[in-house]
């Protein structure tokens, strides 16, 4: 079996990964999902809680730690599908919406990727430029973006290896925090008292944490396509589960804190100035674990954008050259938006997450109905890389059909300040559309594929 090479240059792509290839255990899967949550864009998302949708500090921290164990569940099921297949989500996609039809959803996760890129550099120079004020902010935006695009050339290992080593500094440093807030500067008397529960807000904030994991279910099965293909669904599973949950929940609690007692409800500026003589390091560290997890998005975004170019020239045979050359050109993408979005961020970042959730929620429902519930994991993965897309055709139009339906069914339920859908005005503001759009789409899914799978017989 191989092992690890971190310092080597990975030289797989979008292709499935040989059995003698693959390595790593359980324990790499709690890792990465621990240690790459741990970082200020997760702490400013927890902090939307108490600063945007003006929750207490109790509600805040029931509203957070919902919607992530919720929204986990389907992260943490489409972890055993890397090790199962062997390729990226988004080649496996083609499974359920042909190859052409996968292109939509492709196209979309890569507008998700080159998103959190631009969010996270943004947070990681602002975050920086509190402790370094002399130096220009863009310059620091541009160092992050820098150290995110040379992990992603080398690759798949050296991203595990450093999300390892973050998983402990990370922890630390948030440990320190809480300690140092919470003991040594002290929170303010009254702060149990601060804000109150507001039901829009508490569901919407539900909402938050569960798109937090489920926009990691587009790409969480490519870390997991290097694990030994014997590695159990169940223990992929519940060390991708509790890896993410845990290194999402505290730190959105810690921002939460910081929402409600930093000014102007500003957790990165209240971040610095609560944790005192520890800010330099703890911000440092914060500001670092965002170039390992953008290395994650933007790994994965040249995964789906390599898939997205062989769609329509599948003879194309893209190795390490081609990943390197789509990583700098995503970066570059990602850092004209970061300069520009800059200024408005906090505002700008809400509403992207919560139009992400319309159009991944679909997507994730039938992914994993079909792996699941209709074809129990059985594809053929060389059908994936032809032109005409084997068994599963160029356009799965059951698929294609309940993705477009469950985006429509969810726009009466939605609430945000793009829009507000009749049934979510008459809710006072409550966001259901995630709920609905998986409580539909999945049983609609399942009668359609199963009719249409029913003579489909993947090669052994």
């Amino acid at each position: 079996m191989a092992t690890e090479a971190p310092g080597k240059v990975e030289q797989h792509t979008i292709y499935q990964i040989p059995l003698d290839q693959r390595h790593g255990t359980w324990r790499d899967l709690f890792t990465i999902w621990f240690g790459s949550n741990i970082m200020m864009l997760t702490i400013i998302t927890g902090s939307l809680a108490s600063a945007v949708f003006k929750l207490d500090f109790v509600s805040s921290c029931l509203s957070i730690i919902i919607g992530n164990l919720v929204g986990a569940i389907f992260m943490a099921l489409h972890s055993a599908q890397g090790a199962r297949l062997g390729v990226p989500q988004m080649v496996q996609t083609r499974g359920q919406f042909g190859t052409i039809g996968a292109v939509l959803v492709v196209a979309i996760v890569i507008v998700m990727y080159v998103g959190f890129l631009a969010s996270n550099i943004v947070l990681a120079g602002q975050s920086l430029h509190t402790i370094a004020a002399g130096i220009d902010q863009r310059w620091l935006i541009v160092l992050i973006a820098v150290i995110s695009v040379i992990a992603t050339i080398f690759g798949h290992d050296l991203i595990h290896a450093y999300a390892r080593v973050i998983t402990w500094a990370s922890g630390l440093a948030l440990l320190v925090s809480f300690a140092w807030i919470v003991l040594v500067h002290g929170l303010p008397g009254n702060f149990m008292a601060m804000n109150h529960f507001n039901l829009a807000g508490f569901c919407s904030m539900v909402s938050v944490g569960a798109l937090w994991q489920i926009a990691y279910a587009p790409y969480v099965s490519d870390y997991s396509r290097y694990m030994p293909h014997d590695t159990g669904a169940k223990d992929a599973f519940w060390a991708s589960y509790w890896g993410c949950t845990l290194g999402s929940i505290f730190p959105m609690i810690l921002g939460a804190m910081l929402g409600l007692v930093a000014a102007n409800g500003d957790p990165v500026a209240g971040l610095t100035s609560f944790t005192g003589a520890v800010a330099v390091p703890v911000v440092i560290i914060f500001s670092i674990g965002i170039a390992g997890t953008n290395a994650m998005n933007l790994y994965c975004g040249v995964l789906s954008t390599i898939t997205l170019v062989h769609t329509f020239a599948p003879g194309w045979k893209p190795g390490a050259a081609a990943r390197t050359i789509t990583a700098i050109a995503i970066t570059l993408v990602g850092l004209a938006i970061a300069l520009f979005a800059a200024g408005a961020f906090l505002t700008n970042y809400t509403n992207f997450i919560l139009l992400l959730l319309y159009v991944l929620v679909p997507w994730t429902a039938i992914n994993l109905v079909d792996f699941y519930l209709v074809r129990h994991g059985d594809y053929d993965v060389g059908a994936f890389f032809t032109a005409a897309g084997g068994i599963y055709g160029r356009f799965n139009k059951s698929a294609i059909f309940c993705y477009i339906l469950g985006i429509l069914i969810q726009l009466p339920f939605v609430s945000n300040d793009l829009y507000t859908g009749p049934v979510a005005k008459a809710l006072d503001g409550v966001d259901l559309s995630w709920i609905v759009g998986l409580c539909v789409i999945s049983p609609v899914y399942y009668v359609m594929a199963r009719k249409s799978a029913a003579s489909l017989v993947p090669a052994v």
